[in-house]
């Protein structure tokens, strides 16, 4: 959130998706009923520093850390909230004075305060005081699917035609003669079922799981503020990160960046099973991937986060728990719990059959970390580990002086966009052709050529598959 765009919130003054407090020296206590109700109602964006009317008052400098603090001690108290709910806090300056900012995502769960159940409508925050009004509040809650909410301001024009792109290129890659591959961006929407109408408001928009599959980066900031995947790499500088990408964009987007981190970082293995040769590491990694973004639940400005860390990989999201405690192939109980993202990406042929992906990671888990078993937890959390061999990776002195030579070679054999299409090679093997055109600018029809003629020569070659498979510069 940006001062301005904060402005523009603060203009709006107080409704059913905005509440100001003026917090000057103390936290209002009053804040606590209105991030009940918005949990429980639509969520909403909360400033503390401002009177009802939106005058800046600001917040003492010295009590915001205090203050938030205080908030974050006490949203994560089960004797005051229930259930609890994790929320991340902003100080910002907004005309010479602090403010702390804070923005409650609709909870798909009914959430009490001291024991009481707060809703929100324009005059502000409301106790549920019936049986009646509470029984209301669960069922519309048990009803709804976070990726199925509604949002009847957005539409095909909030969604990113590169999102589309990378859909295609994948169902082509698993089934030439997919029907997907005829139809236009709109008609996918309608046929994966990612518009809706508004229960609310009788409009038609586009569902939640539409934005976060493919939509631009208004349509996410406006639907999911706090929406963020975090990778880190903590091999050697374990106090900050030695690598990290902060992704903020649609699943479709993020899916190959995320496996592409996941290749710069991690040990290859080469596993043969029967006639057939694959990754252990991508098999194992891309399951975790996918777990951490379909069964995330979204409503929650928890972030993921995805970390490397010298011998073992460990992945936190958001969690609707059913089933409490550690997870394995005994106590597991499948539940999907975006069945509409998980559509999707089943059409590029990724996800298979639900549960398919866990038997995976314990069966592929200790061939790729001499014997050691993946740890699964499933609390709000949804945690998961995944030992590794940290030999298996290449040494910093090894890769560099690798690819100090060959780009010396390359300087005296090659030139152009051929000399250019092989460093690209040497920094990332595990691009596509697509890929990089868009780095170059050029054609990707161009590019393959050039690719062919580079193969022919024998200057580079293709390690595996054409899904799943990388390029390898021949020295």
């Amino acid at each position: 959130m940006t001062p301005d765009k904060l402005k523009t919130i603060i203009a709006q003054k107080e409704g059913t998706e905005i509440e100001f407090k003026e917090s000057k020296d103390s936290l209002a206590r009053k804040v606590y009923e209105s991030i009940c109700a918005f949990l429980n109602r639509r969520g909403g964006h909360v400033v503390l520093g401002a009177k009802d009317n939106g005058e800046i008052v600001g917040v003492n400098p010295t009590k915001v850390q205090e203050q938030m603090d205080q908030l974050a001690k006490d949203m994560n108290n089960p004797q005051l909230f229930k259930p609890t709910y994790y929320l991340t806090y902003e100080p910002m300056d907004i005309d010479g004075k602090k403010i702390i900012y804070f923005y409650v995502p609709e909870s798909n769960q009914a959430h009490s305060y001291k024991g009481i159940y707060y809703d929100r409508n324009q005059d502000g925050d409301f106790e549920l005081r019936s049986t009646e009004q509470i029984a209301n509040l669960f069922i519309r809650k048990s009803k709804m699917k976070t990726e199925d909410r509604v949002y009847p301001m957005l539409g095909m024009k909030d969604l990113d035609e590169e999102a589309f792109d990378e859909l295609r290129r994948g169902i082509r890659i698993e089934n030439s003669q997919h029907p997907w591959l005829n139809l236009s961006n709109e008609e996918i929407i309608r046929s994966a079922e990612l518009l809706a109408v508004d229960p609310e408001t009788g409009k038609e928009g586009l569902t939640l799981a539409a934005i976060l599959l493919f939509g631009n980066s208004h349509a996410i900031t406006t639907a999911l503020p706090a929406y963020r995947i975090d990778l880190l790499c903590r091999v050697n500088n374990t106090e900050l990160y030695d690598d990290r990408e902060l992704l903020s964009c649609n699943l479709l987007k993020a899916y190959p960046i995320m496996m592409d981190f996941i290749k710069k970082h991690l040990p290859e293995q080469p596993y043969i099973e029967g006639i057939q040769r694959f990754s252990l590491r991508d098999t194992i990694l891309r399951e975790v991937v996918l777990n951490m973004i379909i069964h995330r639940e979204y409503s929650s400005a928890y972030p993921t986060t995805f970390t490397i860390y010298r011998d073992t990989i460990v992945t936190e999201n958001w969690n609707i728990p059913y089933v409490y405690g550690h997870i394995d192939l005994q106590t597991m109980r499948p539940h999907r719990k975006n069945p509409k993202i998980a559509k999707v990406f089943s059409q590029m042929g990724i996800v298979e059959e639900l549960g398919s992906g866990m038997r995976k990671m314990f069966k592929y888990t200790p061939l790729y970390a001499n014997g050691k078993e993946p740890v699964i937890e499933e609390q709000d959390v949804y945690r998961i580990e995944i030992p590794y061999v940290p030999t298996l990776l290449p040494t910093g002195e090894e890769e560099s002086g690798k690819k100090s030579t060959l780009k010396s070679t390359l300087k005296s054999t090659l030139k152009g966009t051929r000399k250019d299409i092989v460093e690209i090679i040497i920094n990332s093997p595990y691009i596509t052709i697509p890929q990089i055109a868009d780095q170059l600018g050029l054609n990707a029809r161009g590019i393959a050529k050039h690719i062919k003629n580079l193969q022919e020569e024998g200057i580079i070659k293709r390690i595996g598959p054409d899904k799943g498979g990388h390029w390898e510069v021949v020295e």
